[in-house]
Formats: structure tokens, sequence, C-alpha cells
């Protein structure tokens, strides 16, 4: 895996989007995402955030980036720079060069294909990029439409477990995506 440098933030464009660096004034749309009771129904987290446990939040990531222990995106539409939702490459394991990928957007980008563009360009830059040998998704069994969009990039269930610990995951569908597998 390659050196976890974030001193350049990376930034991707799509067709219809930007992906880019969470900042300060993303807190209002932060409170707002991890507020949504859609979004956060397969989640465990709180149910509720304020706009200064947002701000909070905005500060950690910027911690955990610094320390080269995540990246995280936030999405917004190219002719709109307000936050629409959020991906992120984090549990790096530089030993077996994986790292773990999640991703929320707010309900009325649904359905668009929205996120199939922003999981193509993080898996993209996962294996360009970090030269990451797999990337790993964790999702509760009956999110189906998280499990469409894994399914939809070539992810694959892992059935044993075989990449992470059981008794930590136990709740949840285990996806991967290993660089070879990328068609």
């Amino acid at each position: 895996m390659h050196y976890l440098n974030f001193s350049n933030f990376p930034v991707f464009h799509t067709d219809r989007l930007e992906i880019r660096q969470l900042t300060d004034e993303d807190a209002n749309q932060i409170a707002v995402l991890r507020s949504n009771e859609i979004v956060n129904q397969f989640l465990n987290r709180p149910k509720k955030i304020s706009i200064e446990d947002a701000s909070v939040f905005i500060n950690d990531i910027k911690k955990r980036i610094e320390n080269k222990e995540s990246l995280y995106w936030a999405i917004s539409m190219k002719d709109n720079n307000t936050l629409i939702g959020t991906t992120c490459l984090f549990n790096f394991n530089p030993e077996k060069g994986t790292a773990e990928i999640g991703y929320e957007l707010l309900p009325d980008f649904h359905g668009k294909g929205i996120m199939n563009e922003v999981i193509s360009a993080t898996i993209n830059y996962g294996f360009t990029e970090l030269n990451l040998a797999t990337i790993i998704a964790l999702t509760k069994p009956d999110n189906k439409n998280s499990i469409s969009l894994l399914t939809k990039n070539n992810f694959l269930l892992d059935k044993d477990f075989e990449l992470v610990n059981r008794e930590e995951t136990a709740d949840y569908a285990v996806y991967y995506l290993t660089n070879q597998d990328v068609t």
C-alpha cells in the first residue's frame, strides 16, 4: 500500500458530481445528513445531531486525515457546492492492503445513480492511488439498496468472515472487492 499521505487531498469529478474535502462550511448539511431518519435506518450512531455536534465531527475527521487514519469526502453536485452525502475510506490495514468503504446520501438523491458514480471514483482511487489489495464494505443484511449498490460494483459476499472478525461484525453482511476483481 502506498504511503498514506493526504496532504494534497484528492478531489474527484464525475459527470454530475464533485467529490471534495469536507469543510467547516458543511456543518449544517452534515447535521441534516446525520440526523436524517432514512439515512440512519441501518447505522448504529446517534439519530440526531446539532450543528455544534457536526462541527466537532468535522474537526475529528480533519484530525483522522492528518493522522493518516482515513479519507472522508463530501459529495456535491457540480453546479451546487451544497453537501448531499459523503463517502470515506477508513480502517486501513497496511499489512493486508485493505480499507473499509463507507457512504451515505440524502434521500432526495436516492435512485439517481449518484452513489454509483461516487463508489466507482472511490474504488478507483483506493486501487490506483493507494494500491489497496481489497476494499471491504459492511452493511446490514436487510439494507437492500446498499447490497444492490455493492453487487453492482462487483463486491462479493464474505460468507465465512475471512476478512473481518466475526464477533465484531456479527450484525453485518461483509462484502469485499479485490483489485483483481475490478472490471
